[in-house]
């Protein structure tokens, strides 16, 4: 009794001593904690991983990530006494000093899967000075983790051959597939690569791997798989690449199948532009005004500029604005879509807007004017809005105008004289109804649904800014927003680029992969705007009769119906015009009265007087 009490002060010492060991040598767990960071898609499934340090890719793995029979067949294959033992297996380790002592080899090395856990964490020589600081350290994680820790260690750090360990890497690099999803022989396959990570590797291999992953299926795991299953069960030829969908621009509010979707369209339209020029996408579900697809430019090229990301690069919009400008117009009460205006040349000051064809269409209505995206009108427009009014609408939007230091919203800004981003853009697009009375907005946003040339049912317009540095295309219905940029991102000029000709097409293609959505979004045309496409009557478009230029300037003469080809004469001199088409260009060589006609192939005529002053 007197030598039970002088022992009883050492027994209550001895756990103090190993918790006071235990905090002063912990086990290193930075191997564990440096994993690679993961950006999930709105669904939860692994958008984009960046490696760690030396390219390793090292997913975190936990026991609820895996299988049960996967954790079935690791427990059978490396420790059947895992749930059972502190972290050291007195029978394991007996065993196989009993077979070293018989044979003078090593047959077994009696480690515990926390042993193994211990090597993964801190590798050492294999000695047996480093067998007996494995044992302690395996006491000390299952002290600290406990059994589900130690098993997530494991899986999160166990080789799966070059630079991929843990078993989610191992399945998604092996199999393109979550470790969940696969089956007794893929997940055999995955324990043989953690035994042996370089002479399992199917890849360089294959017959080294099929036999070290049957002896996983046969000798440790039986009941898990068939030997029918077995047999047929094929091994992976190559390696997959991890997920890196959306390199520059990953969120977890993005759709992983429809960014697989925009990223191969990326992919596609890169191959027929310049090596120079790129292109960015967005696309964005307008209830919730979350992006769901983002694609920056072409990852990791050089030449491209890669590196950034182009749905943020600050670039001129074009006549992209002009809905907007519109927009505010109409909700201020200066003009309806069916109001008749007349877009003839025309100064603001020292400012002489041109059209894209440096034109004039004559006699039109603001539908028409917006439809055509005739620049003149545009600027009429904002300057009985005000600038100021449409740069305060944009920051209400969420897309707030660039401008030189010092500078002031001024009548350009209608044109694209302004920087913003595409993000901006579309979100621009997709709050226009709560940033201007939505009747407005949905009146502007009518006269944009285009029976030809872009997705059918949708709202969209092209922008092309100064020198085609940038072709945009917008578009929207009552779901998505998306919009376009291509062009080079070093900003020089790539000379005949129009959003129509470059953008558009992309536009209509991300439209088709989109959900279902109703394609009627926004009032139909307005019944009163004069229609563009004529009767078979032959007709003069522009300039329209009696009409007056202030100035000299190049005219187009605009047909409509008739029997091509037509010809166009001025004072009964034939013009250069090309047969194809219903239009011709001519310059008045001063002030004067003009007699303008049209012949068509049948014999019909049409003219009006023109007065230049």
């Amino acid at each position: 009794m007197r030598r039970a009490l002088l022992l009883l002060p050492l027994l209550l010492a001895l756990p103090v001593g190993l918790w006071a060991l235990d905090r002063a040598l912990p086990p290193d767990l930075s191997r564990f904690e440096a994993v690679s960071a993961e950006i999930p898609s709105r669904d939860g499934r692994l958008l984009h991983a960046i490696p760690v340090a030396r390219g390793t890719w090292r997913l975190r793995t936990a026991p609820e990530d895996a299988p049960p029979h996967l954790l079935a067949q690791l427990l059978r294959a490396e420790d059947a006494r895992f749930p059972h033992h502190p972290g050291v297996d007195p029978l394991a380790l007996a065993r196989a000093a009993s077979q070293w002592a018989r044979t003078g080899r090593v047959v077994s090395g009696g480690s515990t899967l926390s042993m193994q856990t211990a090597r993964l964490l801190e590798p050492r020589p294999r000695t047996l000075r480093s067998k007996a600081i494995e044992a302690l350290r395996a006491l000390q994680l299952e002290w600290r983790l406990g059994k589900p820790g130690v098993l997530s260690v494991w899986l999160t750090l166990a080789p799966q051959g070059g630079n991929l360990e843990g078993l989610r890497a191992g399945a998604l690099a092996w199999f393109g597939r979550p470790l969940h999803a696969l089956d007794p022989a893929e997940t055999a396959l995955l324990l043989a690569l953690a035994r042996q990570p370089a002479r399992a590797r199917p890849d360089r291999h294959p017959e080294a791997a099929r036999i070290a992953r049957d002896a996983v299926l046969h000798q440790r795991a039986p009941g898990l798989a068939t030997p029918a299953e077995i047999a047929h069960a094929a091994l992976p030829t190559r390696r997959h690449p991890l997920p890196r969908h959306a390199p520059l621009t990953a969120m977890p509010t993005l759709d992983l199948d429809l960014q697989r979707g925009v990223t191969a369209l990326a992919r596609e339209a890169l191959d027929r532009l310049p090596p120079q020029v790129s292109i960015a996408i967005a696309v964005m579900e307008i209830e919730t005004g979350e992006f769901r697809a983002l694609f920056g430019g072409d990852w990791n090229n050089p030449v491209r500029a890669g590196h950034l990301d182009l749905t943020r690069a600050v670039r001129s919009p074009g006549s992209a604005l002009k809905p907007l400008v519109y927009a505010l117009g109409f909700e201020a009460g200066l003009a309806r879509p069916d109001t008749l205006l007349d877009d003839l040349p025309r100064r603001f000051g020292t400012y002489a807007p041109e059209n894209f064809d440096r034109a004039f269409a004559g006699r039109l209505s603001v539908a028409d004017a917006l439809r055509q995206s005739l620049n003149g009108p545009a600027v009429a427009m904002l300057e009985a809005v005000g600038p100021v009014r449409m740069a305060t609408a944009m920051k209400r939007a969420g897309a707030t105008p660039r401008l030189p230091p010092g500078a002031v919203p001024t009548l350009p800004l209608a044109l694209g004289g302004v920087g913003i981003t595409l993000r901006e853009l579309v979100t621009l697009y997709a709050r226009l109804p709560e940033t201007v009375e939505r009747r407005a907005a949905e009146a502007a946003l009518a006269a944009l649904v285009q029976p030809f040339g872009g997705p059918a049912g949708i709202a969209w317009k092209t922008g092309t800014s100064w020198g085609g540095r940038d072709a945009w295309a917008v578009g929207l219905d009552r779901r998505h927003a998306v919009g376009i940029w291509v062009g080079r991102p070093d900003g020089t000029a790539m000379p005949g680029a129009t959003g129509a000709r470059l953008a558009l097409p992309v536009l209509t293609q991300v439209f088709e992969r989109l959900p279902a959505a109703p394609r009627a979004p926004l009032p139909a045309r307005p019944a009163a705007a004069p229609a563009l496409a004529g009767t078979d009557a032959l007709r003069l478009v522009f300039p329209p009769p009696g009409a007056a230029l202030a100035e000299a300037g190049r005219v187009v003469i605009r047909a409509g119906g008739g029997q091509r080809p037509l010809s166009f004469l001025v004072d009964g001199a034939p013009i250069p015009s090309d047969p194809a088409r219903r239009e011709a260009a001519w310059t008045p060589p001063g002030p004067g009265r003009y007699r303008l006609s049209v012949l068509d192939a049948g014999g019909a005529a049409v003219g009006v007087e023109l007065r230049v002053r």
